[in-house]
């Protein structure tokens, strides 16, 4: 499946397309951050039944977390440098001294306390405590997408890759965090999101944080390319 559409906002690109037709035509990043699915079935029915402090968000209940995307995740490593991947426990990679740490502090539920990013970064373990217990939580995010990460979390783990690394890679975008991350730290960045629907979510947060960092930068351009095509290419 080729490119449907794209938008370039501020200095992110944004992709609706399959990730794995999509990146052939992509060229070299300095880095891929990203959360691909864990292949533990975090779809919206089972995400329904979770929380004790507050309603869980009702979200789209579909099948992409079914099974782990080992080609995609293979395909983004080889046009990638340094690279951050969440639930990289849940893939065959080599092994890290390196692995980023989310402690959730989440309480009395069924997630897990902690989730793991694997790295190809050489410094030790790293941590962060970063709230996120239902309506209880750090930061003013508001959650969009089951698993999607908070944003000062992805801020943490970007801080962590190499000084040059000025373009970032996110094959599974989601509802955007990692691009919004990249526009909040000048980073040029580019995601791919097969659902239309978590695309328009992505580019409306990009959006936004474009235009908070227009406030200061007396920046005002937002650019938009589109490309139609069929959703899927069976």
């Amino acid at each position: 499946m080729a490119i449907i559409r794209e938008r370039i906002i501020g200095n992110q690109r944004l992709i609706l397309g399959d990730c794995l037709s999509v990146m052939p035509s992509l060229l070299q990043f300095d880095a891929l951050v990203t959360d691909p699915p864990y292949g533990i079935g975090e779809g919206g029915k089972k995400n329904k039944s979770r929380g004790k402090l507050a309603k869980v968000g009702n979200y789209k209940s579909d099948e992409w977390d079914q099974t782990t995307c080992d080609e995609h995740i293979d395909f983004a490593r080889g046009i990638s440098k340094s690279q951050i991947i969440f639930g990289g426990n849940y893939y065959d990679l080599p092994p890290t001294p390196c692995w980023l740490i989310w402690d959730k502090q989440n309480g009395n539920n069924d997630f897990a306390d902690c989730e793991m990013a694997w790295t190809n970064l050489n410094k030790a373990v790293r941590r962060v405590h970063w709230l996120w217990n239902g309506m209880i939580r750090k930061g003013s995010d508001v959650r969009q997408h089951p698993t999607q990460k908070p944003l000062g979390v992805m801020e943490w783990c970007i801080g962590h890759l190499p000084e040059n690394a000025q373009t970032v890679l996110d094959p599974f975008m989601g509802s955007g965090t990692t691009l919004v991350a990249c526009e909040k730290l000048g980073l040029s960045g580019t995601g791919i999101e097969r659902d239309p629907d978590y695309f328009e979510v992505a580019c409306e947060r990009v959006y936004q944080q474009s235009k908070q960092k227009d406030l200061f930068c007396g920046l005002d351009d937002t650019n938009e390319q589109m490309t139609q095509g069929a959703l899927f290419d069976g």
